[in-house]
């Protein structure tokens, strides 16, 4: 036990950003359940008791049992099943899509806010017509052209929440690109490519990812969302969202698909949503301190 002991505060030391993160108790909260999140999908095939789309219609709507522990749903799919792969459906679209969005938006605010003139002034049209709709309604609009698939939820989550981090990059270069050390970098010789590589977007980079953190809970239910209303995963694969949907239909015979699909969600974005304000209230010293987490 000692040794262990050792172990943790050897690995606690070695990594500042999670002892601190550890200190705040709904922080820690947070990162547990983030941690169990990333597990479950990882090993969702090792832990889940059958495959999410075994079907055994003789059983179908069951309520909890000890062959079943969460009950079976419409077409006699165990629920526990579906809900631990239905975990990687949500971190397998929330990450990815955050990440496009992270990537394209930094890109297109770094060459708007570094570049000006007309390069400045397409850009921010291109990014005032995305914001003109409504996330949900632009999703919606597209995905119904291009059709359901996790693939192209992926895509239209990352092109439509792109605009954010393209405009928060965008008023970070325009501060960072008047320091004194990029006038000299400048004067130097140093081409565009270098200045914003090794000086601009290291120090801009920060305020995306936090921005990143806190997004992650939002996606995880915008794609529930868009799958609930059957433009998101299709079935058969085992979205939380897809499940709330088929529960919703079925309330009167069983209301097991849909306490267990919502409570997956809620706790999911729950943690999140605590794992990312912390790491906000850590890394920025203008919120740090001021939550009493």
């Amino acid at each position: 036990m000692q040794l262990s002991s050792r172990r943790v505060h050897n690995i606690l030391d070695r990594i500042p950003l999670l002892r601190e993160l550890l200190r705040h108790p709904l922080g820690a909260a947070g990162f547990f359940i983030v941690v169990i999140l990333l597990i479950t999908a990882i090993l969702a095939p090792l832990i889940a008791p059958y495959y999410y789309a075994d079907q055994n219609i003789a059983n179908s709507n069951q309520g909890p049992s000890s062959s079943h522990i969460l009950g079976t749903d419409h077409l006699g799919r165990d629920l526990l099943s579906r809900v631990i792969y239905g975990s990687r459906i949500a971190l397998g679209t929330a990450i990815p899509s955050v990440a496009i969005a992270l990537v394209l938006g930094t890109l297109l605010g770094l060459i708007s806010g570094y570049m000006r003139g007309w390069v400045d002034d397409l850009i921010i049209v291109i990014l005032n017509a995305l914001y003109a709709f409504p996330s949900i309604v632009l999703a919606l609009a597209i995905l119904a052209l291009l059709g359901p698939s996790l693939v192209n939820v992926v895509l239209v989550i990352g092109i439509t929440w792109s605009p954010g981090y393209a405009l928060v990059v965008r008023a970070q270069v325009l501060s960072a690109k008047e320091n004194v050390y990029v006038e000299a970098e400048r004067s130097l010789g140093a081409t565009d490519a270098r200045i914003l590589g090794a000086h601009i977007l290291p120090n801009v980079i920060a305020p995306t990812l936090l921005l990143a953190a806190m997004d992650l809970p939002w996606v995880i239910t915008f794609e529930a969302g868009l799958s609930f209303l059957g433009l998101g995963v299709p079935p058969p694969n085992p979205s939380w969202g897809v499940m709330l949907s088929d529960g919703f239909d079925l309330i009167r015979q069983s209301p097991w698909p849909i306490v267990w699909s919502g409570l997956a969600l809620i706790i999911t974005t729950f943690g999140v949503t605590l794992f990312g304000e912390t790491l906000r209230d850590i890394l920025d010293p203008k919120l740090s301190g001021k939550r009493g987490i």
